[in-house]
């Protein structure tokens, strides 16, 4: 007599939320007489960058991290508002509370994205996202676009199709051709520079990826081949990861050349220092800063990081700090800069006796 085949598990029901032009979408609400125009977020000076576009910016080719002075040349017209991060974090925190309404799983990535879990809710992922994209439109005059499959990592690449005010799922039978024709540039941790090198293999798409011999990919890309390859199949084991503590906070910038001197290095840093006090101010971590660090990724995909604790927010020593990273170098050139800081645990902060001494990035 047969056994019985033990039940399978249903698949987890995973939603990715990415609120549309966040930033720039908050000041064209607050703002009536810049709709339908191009307006960006971001510093004013020249030697700033813009923190977000609207789409009509982005027609002319304005995009986060483009430096103010490239995005006036691309767009004359562009309005550029200063960055307002106590109503930015107001209104995530209403998006948030909308979110919360249907589950306790909520895994924010940034202020205007988040991963939810509600596996265990009777209805279907897409009625949930769709009404959640309904809420926040009406309670916020926002709108949102949803990703929804079984895991983290399709859910996120979902949530991009049908930008903006949209909603797109990835089932897991329609996984293997969705990701067949899946440009490879889609993925994480795929930018310019690992782009070229994998056109430079004669892979464009993720059925590229799973057709070359791993063994040469793992050769031409080391462990990121490795990685590469799963997130070609669709594999994602991560849980949606709430309350999560983090331990540090960092960004990162790969440039669409690799470099080989440190000048042009330094003039990334400034700009990635100034992005990462505006984002650790909103994040209100700024009193947990126990250490900075510099990171640099090399061409052939090795990395380094030098790294100093204090919690004092001194650019100075950023620099430093990438000088004595960029000294370590043995490849010929950059690919990546990181600038970041270690976070102490939230229960060593607010103490009577620790005194934070902060220095502003310079304006």
């Amino acid at each position: 007599m047969e056994k019985d085949s033990p039940p399978s598990t249903p698949p987890r029901k995973i939603i990715h939320i990415d609120m549309d032009c966040f930033y720039a979408a908050i000041e064209e609400r607050d703002h009536p007489e810049y709709r339908g125009k191009p307006i960006a977020v971001g510093g004013s000076s020249r030697r700033g960058v813009l923190t977000t576009a609207n789409y009509e910016a982005r027609k002319y080719g304005c995009r986060s991290a483009m430096p103010v002075f490239k995005a006036k040349e691309l767009c004359p017209e562009l309005i550029i508002t200063p960055i307002r991060f106590d109503v930015y974090r107001e209104v995530s925190a209403q998006v948030r509370e909308i979110f919360s309404r249907f589950t306790p799983l909520i895994e924010p990535l940034s202020l205007d994205e988040a991963y939810l879990d509600v596996s265990h809710r009777p209805e279907s992922a897409i009625q949930i996202a769709a009404t959640i994209r309904r809420l926040i439109h009406q309670e916020t005059r926002l709108t949102a676009s949803a990703g929804i499959s079984y895991n983290k990592l399709l859910a996120k690449i979902a949530s991009d199709w049908r930008k903006p005010n949209g909603q797109y799922e990835v089932t897991p039978r329609a996984t293997a051709d969705f990701m067949h024709a899946l440009p490879v540039k889609r993925l994480w941790g795929v930018g310019k520079v690992t782009a070229e090198k994998l056109h430079a293999l004669g892979l464009e798409t993720c059925a590229d990826v799973l057709n070359l011999d791993p063994i040469t990919l793992a050769r031409e890309l080391g462990r990121f081949g490795m990685e590469l390859r799963e997130q070609c199949q669709g594999i994602d084991t991560r849980p949606v990861t709430p309350h999560r503590e983090r331990k540090s906070h960092s960004i990162e910038r790969t440039f669409e050349h690799n470099i080989d001197k440190l000048e042009p290095a330094a003039a990334t840093l400034q700009n990635l220092i100034d992005d990462l006090y505006q984002e650790l101010h909103a994040a209100d971590r700024i009193e947990r800063i126990a250490g900075l660090v510099v990171k640099l990724k090399f061409d052939d995909f090795t990395t380094t990081t030098a790294e100093q604790a204090g919690t004092q927010f001194l650019p100075d020593t950023f620099l430093a700090l990438l000088d004595e990273a960029w000294n370590r170098r043995e490849s010929p050139s950059v690919r990546l800069l990181g600038v970041g800081v270690r976070l102490a645990a939230e229960k060593e902060t607010n103490h009577p006796s620790q005194q934070l001494s902060l220095e502003l990035p310079p304006a």
